[in-house]
């Protein structure tokens, strides 16, 4: 019914009108809009099959409904209807051009109306219940968005393997998923990587209406070519019917879906194939055969699907020999472009190798271009992957909106981890690839607004979110060498290992990326250095974030705790846990071996703390979120640094294991008349530890 300002009033029990046979993807977006109106209204809709007797009809536009002629549209009609009474009522009718139009309408639908943001579900959004919904009857054409093809690379399987029990992943873990990147607007996924083959994850996706596409290490999703052939040389010089059977395969199982053909060759492992293939010792064989293979695959989806779309992922070595003139690429492909993996786009670091070549289309490259972008990476050295993005918005908006005008526009596929704790970034990439710029300011008001219910403290939640980067280590000279949490885990197994290998008179070349070409001692003490910063910048940043959190209500401090404690929590107890093992490693070398126990100690404790913050996020529906933290592996760190003091503990303490008490702890008139029938039971670890610590009047 309408009320006197000509609004459509809703509530109660909402009347539903939809055609007869929507595709699976309009089903799947009809089924969350019932569940957001029940959540709001309290009342579950009521589907049915009269349109004169339905508030809201969903359908497929007409010609007189005049919606945008492009992919995508949809649009908002209000219509008068003969109700059998004396004054005609009006329906709102949301109509789109194609399937994804007719999903976008129903999901904006319920973020406008019924509140309902796209990251609702991971953010554990507060959903106010409401008595009625008013919808001003004017007319709405959705806007057209910046990038054709947008999405998310799920990279994180990880996190969402551990989170519940089936394995592959079942729809319990990917409907949340695609639910809110079609929320984002997005439209294409690659949904984990080298996952089981009989897993649901691709059919699904495809299903619920996205576009599916593949990892530049599986071109055309094929399956990889020494899990068919274990025990062959995976070399298509020797063998390219084995390597195109498993070609024709893969297009025969996807055919029939809407797919992004991604065109590769790389080696086994998501490496250079030449590592397999050490023929090809030139960029002029090697670009031969990466460009006669590109070829082979487009020319194989061309004769089996109709009008396809393409694209070919410049990373890594694929990239360096397009710039060199040694790759030549079928025009109308997309040639993709990769960010480093910390967001500049410019080559990516390989060991200890960063050439920083740009990586973006130039003025003569002609075609179409696309992104490959980062907002959470591993690569076993300073990579975030369970924590946020630790540059700025700013960078981000400077790093993609440089792109666009690049024109590199057509694509965007973005690494998005597992969605949890990588909100801001997501909302950053969402807003840039519908519009194509980005007011940062405005952006992370309304994100703030979106998501949290205190309006009296949204300035101070917005500070944190904006200072979060200024508190980020800067381990390097380049604006995007920020420390993610990943940093203060595998540079310290390195150097445990190192360290216990005997090695210390030889630098250890993993760590020249970080702290150089420098003799071992001067790494480790590069490292305490760069953490003796970061463990201040941390600190005073999670003591303001403490200090916010006081005043916040129950539901939005268990937001806040979730979406930014978290996040600072995680990179402090990182950092002081790394810094103390450094320390350890400084008083051992001048032989004060208690003392270096204590602080290896002490770093085993901060890095249980991380552990700590860990299992407290597992709470409800998040309940063993963290469980397969296989990655950063903070638990691993523990037991490397548990490892190290039980072997600092060798040297002074053995064989008896009761000399450091004697020696420390023991009261002066003990230590020369006791007998040791009745005192040599040795104190553990943790005990001896800690009453080392305090006998030493450290500050730990």
């Amino acid at each position: 019914m309408l009320d006197r300002n000509n609004q459509l009033q809703l509530k109660g029990t909402v009347h539903i009108h939809t055609a007869e046979q929507l595709p699976s993807a309009v089903q799947y977006a009809l089924r969350m809009l019932t569940r957001d109106f029940e959540t709001v209204l309290g009342s579950k809709p009521e589907l049915v099959s009269n349109s004169e007797a339905a508030e809201l009809c969903i359908r497929f536009a007409a010609e007189q409904d005049h919606c945008p002629q492009r992919a995508e549209a949809f649009g908002f009609r209000f219509y008068a209807q003969d109700s059998g009474t004396t004054s005609p009522s009006t329906s709102m009718h949301i109509v789109g051009h194609d399937t994804l139009g007719l999903v976008y309408g129903l999901l904006e639908f319920s973020r406008i109306y019924l509140g309902i943001q796209p990251f609702w579900f991971w953010a554990d959004q507060a959903i106010e219940q409401r008595s009625e919904i008013r919808i001003p009857c004017e007319s709405y054409d959705s806007p057209e968005a910046k990038v054709r093809y947008r999405g998310w690379f799920v990279n994180d399987e990880v996190c969402l393997i551990g989170w519940k029990k089936p394995y592959p992943p079942s729809p319990e873990v990917w409907e949340p998923v695609f639910e809110a990147l079609l929320r984002c607007g997005g439209n294409m996924v690659i949904p984990g990587t080298d996952l089981p083959r009989d897993g649901i994850h691709y059919k699904l996706a495809s299903e619920m209406g996205l576009w599916v596409t593949h990892h530049h290490a599986e071109p055309l999703g094929a399956e990889m070519f020494l899990r068919a052939y274990p025990g062959r040389n995976a070399s298509y010089h020797e063998a390219p019917e084995l390597f195109e059977r498993l070609w024709e395969e893969a297009i025969e199982e996807q055919k029939d879906m809407n797919v992004l053909w991604v065109l590769s060759f790389r080696g086994q492992g998501d490496k250079p194939f030449w590592i397999d293939d050490p023929a090809f010792d030139t960029s002029e064989k090697r670009g031969a055969m990466i460009s006669k293979v590109i070829r082979k695959q487009y020319d194989m989806i061309g004769s089996a699907v109709a009008n396809p779309v393409c694209c070919v992922a410049l990373y890594g070595e694929i990239s360096e020999l397009y710039k060199g003139g040694y790759i030549d690429l079928p025009d109308d492909v997309i040639k993709v472009w990769a960010d480093n993996g910390y967001g500049r786009m410019v080559s990516r670091r390989h060991g200890n190798l960063n050439l920083r070549v740009p990586s973006l289309p130039t003025a003569g490259d002609q075609g179409e271009h696309g992104l490959y972008y980062h907002t959470t990476f591993h690569d076993l050295q300073a990579s975030n992957h369970l924590t946020l993005f630790p540059g700025s918005a700013a960078f981000l908006k400077q790093e993609i909106e440089a792109a666009f005008d690049a024109g590199a526009d057509q694509y965007l596929l973005l690494n998005c981890g597992n969605i949890r704790m990588h909100l801001y970034s997501l909302d950053i990439i969402r807003e840039l690839w519908t519009i194509g710029e980005i007011d940062i300011e405005q952006h992370l008001q309304r994100f703030v607004s979106s998501y949290y219910s205190d309006t009296d403290h949204y300035r101070e939640l917005a500070e944190l979110y904006r200072t979060y980067s200024e508190a980020a280590l800067q381990y390097g000279l380049n604006a995007d060498d920020l420390a993610g949490d990943e940093y203060y885990h595998h540079p310290a197994r390195q150097m445990i290992g190192h360290w216990l290998q005997g090695k210390v008179d030889q630098p250890d070349p993993r760590l020249f990326w970080a702290v150089g070409e420098v003799p071992f001692d001067a790494q480790v003490k590069g490292f305490e250095t760069r953490l003796a910063s970061g463990m201040q910048q941390w600190k005073a940043w999670l003591d303001r974030c403490d200090e916010v959190l006081a005043k916040l209500g129950e539901d939005d401090r268990k937001r806040a705790i979730d979406q930014l404690r978290f996040q600072g929590a995680i990179h402090l107890s990182g950092c002081e846990g790394f810094y103390w093992l450094c320390r350890a490693y400084d008083d051992f070398r001048q032989q004060r071996y208690a003392q270096a126990f204590v602080c290896a100690s002490q770093s085993m404790w901060c890095y249980q703390e991380g552990l700590k913050v860990l299992r407290q996020s597992e709470h409800d529906k998040w309940e063993h979120f963290y469980e397969a933290d296989w990655l950063t592996n903070i638990e691993s760190t523990v037991h490397n640094v548990d490892t190290l003091r039980r072997f600092i503990r060798m040297f002074g303490d053995s064989p008896d294991f009761f000399l450091w008490y004697k020696e420390y702890l023991m009261p002066v008139t003990e230590k020369y008349i006791y007998l040791e029938n009745t005192h040599r039971n040795p104190l553990s670890d943790d005990e001896l530890a800690k009453r080392l610590g305090e006998f030493f009047n450290s500050s730990f």
